[in-house]
């Protein structure tokens, strides 16, 4: 049973928008939307899709409005609806949200290292630990994976989601979750067996 696949997942990430362009922390569920440059990643991506032939039987969305926007275009390549999964939702940053990495750096430098060495710990202190986000995205993965069993599916998310997918699928320490860089309008592909995990290809981005 080593070698049996239990599930293969094609994760996209959304289209980009103002906050990822300027790498922003971001946990809001209807802001920001994709920008005119998102909806051109994703039109590659549906296109990517359509000539490799990956195949899907089911596709799952976070319920941030990025998502949705993204994972509307998807499900019109497989003429099918996508579900919603609320564990998708992205790492809730607290008094983070909105500001970039150097604002953040520039600020309270002490905090941003913490929440690069101490994942256990939430950072800031009305946010999600990295630990706790980790475990959430895995349970709610694993969650899709046994109700998929024999299935190829896609889920379309965020960086931090995607990132969290493969510390999980690697067993990556928690605090090397912030060094794995995913790209909007990328695709990472990760194939679920009974007793491991393997990435196929990760942040790729179509021309």
């Amino acid at each position: 049973m080593y070698f049996s696949r239990k599930c293969k997942i094609t994760f996209i990430c959304h289209g980009a928008t103002i906050y990822s362009d300027e790498f922003r922390f971001s946990d809001v569920e209807n802001y920001p939307p994709i920008t005119e440059a998102g909806y051109e990643e994703i039109d590659k991506i549906c296109d990517y899709l359509r000539k490799r032939g990956v195949k899907n039987d089911k596709i799952y969305s976070s319920s941030a409005s990025r998502c949705l926007q993204t994972a509307k275009l998807i499900s019109k390549v497989y003429k099918k609806d996508f579900d919603i999964a609320e564990g998708l939702k992205p790492r809730k940053c607290g008094s983070f949200n909105g500001k970039t990495f150097e604002q953040v750096e520039r600020e309270n430098p002490e905090l941003l290292q913490r929440l690069i060495s101490q994942p256990n710990i939430a950072t800031p202190d009305d946010a999600e630990s990295v630990t706790d986000f980790i475990t959430r995205v895995s349970n709610t993965i694993n969650t899709l994976v046994e109700e998929n069993i024999g299935n190829r599916i896609i889920i379309v998310t965020h960086p931090d989601v995607i990132k969290a997918a493969i510390c999980d699928a690697l067993n990556i320490p928690h605090s090397g979750m912030q060094h794995i860089y995913i790209k909007t309008g990328s695709a990472t592909q990760i194939s679920y067996f009974e007793s491991w995990k393997s990435l196929v290809y990760s942040d790729y981005t179509p021309l």
